[in-house]
């Protein structure tokens, strides 16, 4: 992630967001003309759009399918929305993490950070530069937390297939010692008659 951090700055530095522009690139999902031969229900697919406002001006706002013009006059804002759709992909989003601010949430995706995964991987220079240490560390425990966590489930995963596997083990041990009961009462029967058979033979002689 580091190097997509540094590289998301690298854009940010040329291209300074618009201070009278606010501009957002985002997913919407769009009804195509296509139709699911299965379902005979319409396709939808997501497309790239853009809102972009104007500073003081809440009635003019332009929010259409993002086109290659709009995507080169603003770049900053379109590689905010490439990193947030790579980091959420594998990672926990910012709004899932409970130690987070409206406020601190809103100003990490700024600065191009999208997920818990992500704040935590910064360095504490980086961090420090964007005064973003308190946050970072938040992040830190919470990763190190999940992990113990995850940890515990994998143990306690292993533990029951264990005591899974010796519940099989003793259930086909109790198969074999009924198995060797009636054996034992079949070789019983069979001394028995064996022993009748043995009296009989002395008596005729």
């Amino acid at each position: 992630m580091d190097s997509d951090f540094m590289t998301f700055q690298s854009v940010v530095a040329i291209n300074p967001t618009h201070s009278d522009v606010f501009a957002r690139f985002y997913d919407r999902s769009v009804k195509t003309n296509e139709i699911n031969p299965k379902t005979g229900m319409p396709i939808f697919k997501d497309v790239c759009y853009v809102e972009i406002r104007i500073k003081n001006n809440n009635t003019d706002i332009y929010n259409q399918p993002a086109t290659d013009e709009k995507i080169h006059r603003f770049p900053a804002e379109y590689n905010r929305y490439l990193m947030a759709k790579k980091q959420v992909e594998n990672g926990t989003p910012l709004e899932n993490f409970a130690f987070l601010t409206a406020a601190q949430t809103d100003t990490l995706k700024f600065h191009g950070i999208f997920t818990v995964e992500a704040l935590a991987t910064i360095s504490e220079q980086q961090a420090q530069d964007l005064d973003l240490s308190a946050e970072r560390q938040s992040a830190i425990r919470f990763m190190k937390s999940a992990q113990a966590n995850l940890t515990q489930i994998e143990w306690q995963g292993r533990v029951d297939n264990l005591l899974a596997e010796i519940d099989v083990l003793k259930a086909e041990i109790d198969t074999q010692k009924t198995h060797i009961d009636d054996l034992e009462k079949q070789l019983s029967k069979l001394q028995a008659k064996q022993a009748i058979k043995s009296v009989r033979s002395r008596k005729t002689k």
